[in-house]
């Protein structure tokens, strides 16, 4: 049905007069220029609703070029919802990585593998346990701002006590909260970007590892040598952050038994719904049995019972909830917005996809599509023009979104055109957009993780050594032509 449909618009998009190239590109220069310009004005604001707003600017100015070009207003308004349509699974998995973030923070799973990562650090592999410690929260939940602004500034603590750089610890620590940024299933950017491709979330992941293990390993040593190279002194002391965690939670290790059955049942590619689903309901039988008193003060109540226990449950899942400790510095990791939390995103999602549509509609997206591969003829080439204009775009948008959203609509007819999967666009996306935003001082995410853990971009810059070489493994892949997929289609004529 997919590769129909795929058919039938491209089909629709030939009709057309064919655009100019200069004609196809008012649209993406207008919508840069206004998201330039959004991002100088709201900051990190942007993404509350403004820059959405902005993507359908840019779809008015795609529907007025279609205008001139005597591009039907039906047929524009079938092609963004025929795309609304086709992120119709996205949606509902960022619903449901909603609704499971909130039962496993309710139920103690995200505050136990933070407690137990936390008591890996040694002086000697500090760095390297930074990277890990951090990794291993942000894969839990899916966020490198919440992990900078909690373990993050815990960790720069600990470096300013040991006399270690925190020019070096931030780059440590970066390197770990984007490494589970790009993988988890939680993370937004880690959903938007198969979405933008074309792909599904589980594809998407399986293969970014592929780059991503390798590079998250390479990191890895290079702060191990850095480590057995710097002097430290002190001792790291985590005490009160692990008594704040134990005061709040009933820690166990049977608690990993969720996530590891989740992970058991993606490994056995059952489908992403399903396993977010079980995941989300083994988390709220887990919150019942180990937690029932936050469960309880989730709901109002004092006292545990099926009533409560289906309030709390509830709300844990669907909207705001937050676990309040001693330490104000673990407040904001231990909240969680439930489904209503993901509807920033979708709302996100459904804009550029409006955008999107519009330029599809009007020949756009296909004239530029052709103009790269005209540029650029080999699979090398179309994966470095992906890299660079996601790096471009954080440079000037200043947005890890916006680099992912724009360049997804821009590339994905160029990559099916070569007869590439989609998830080779969508891990090009994460390997470049994604990691490489923290690295400008002026983009939204080098703005706020520089000001969280306070250390300046260009202190951690030469540090960030997992989110500089992201891009160049891609590019290497591509290169030589590393399990680059190709469209089953394609293979199998």
């Amino acid at each position: 049905m997919e590769n129909e449909n795929t058919s039938f618009k491209n089909e629709k998009i030939e009709k057309n007069r064919e655009l100019s190239i200069g004609e196809a590109m008012i649209p993406v220069f207008a919508l840069i220029a206004m998201l330039a310009f959004n991002v100088f004005v709201f900051k990190d604001a942007a993404l509350d609703g403004s820059n959405q707003f902005i993507l359908l600017l840019g779809g008015a100015v795609a529907a007025i070029v279609g205008y001139f070009n005597k591009v039907d207003y039906d047929k524009m308004i079938d092609e963004v919802a025929g795309n609304i349509q086709s992120t119709t699974g996205a949606i509902l998995i960022l619903l449901m990585v909603g609704a499971l973030a909130g039962t496993w923070m309710v139920s103690g799973i995200i505050p136990t593998m933070i407690y137990y990562g936390l008591q890996i650090l040694n002086p000697t592999i500090f760095l390297a346990a930074c990277v890990i410690i951090c990794a291993v929260i942000s894969v839990a939940t899916g966020s490198s701002w919440t992990t900078s602004a909690t373990v993050g500034i815990a960790l720069i603590g600990i470096a300013e006590a040991l006399g270690i750089s925190v020019g070096m610890t931030a780059g440590a620590i970066l390197s770990g909260a984007y490494f589970g940024d790009k993988l988890s299933p939680l993370s937004d950017t880690t959903n938007l970007a198969p979405a933008m491709a074309g792909t599904d979330l589980f594809t998407h992941i399986r293969y970014m590892t592929l780059t991503t293990v390798p590079t998250i390993i390479i990191t890895l040593i290079i702060f191990v040598i850095i480590g057995f190279n710097i002097d430290t002194s002190g001792t790291t002391d985590t005490s009160a952050i692990l008594g704040s965690i134990e005061e709040s939670f009933r820690i166990s290790p049977w608690l990993f038994l969720v996530p590891v059955i989740v992970i058991a049942l993606i490994v056995k590619k059952t489908s992403p719904l399903i396993a977010l689903l079980i995941g989300t309901l083994l988390g709220a039988l887990a919150a019942l049995i180990f937690q029932p008193n936050i469960v309880a003060q989730i709901a109002g109540t004092e006292n545990l019972d099926f009533i409560s226990g289906y309030r709390g449950i509830m709300q844990a899942i669907t909207v705001d909830t937050a676990v309040e400790t001693s330490n104000e510095n673990l407040n904001d990791l231990f909240s969680s917005g439930g489904m209503a939390g993901m509807l920033g995103t979708i709302w996100l999602i459904i804009c550029a996809m409006v955008f999107g549509g519009i330029m599809e509609a009007i020949g756009a997206l296909a004239r530029i599509s052709k103009a790269l591969l005209d540029m650029f003829n080999t699979v090398f080439g179309l994966f470095a023009s992906t890299v660079f204009s996601c790096l471009a775009l954080n440079l000037t948008a200043s947005d890890q979104y916006l680099a992912i959203v724009v360049p997804g609509k821009m590339f994905a007819q160029a990559y099916r055109d070569k007869g590439l999967a989609p998830e080779n666009l969508s891990r090009s996306l994460e390997d470049s957009g994604t990691v490489t935003s923290v690295l400008v001082p002026w983009n939204t995410c080098g703005a706020y993780h520089s000001g969280v853990l306070g250390v300046p971009v260009l202190s951690y810059f030469g540090y960030a050594f997992f989110n500089y070489l992201s891009p160049f493994m891609t590019l290497i892949f591509a290169a030589f032509n590393i399990k680059i997929r190709e469209l089953k289609e394609k293979s199998v004529a």
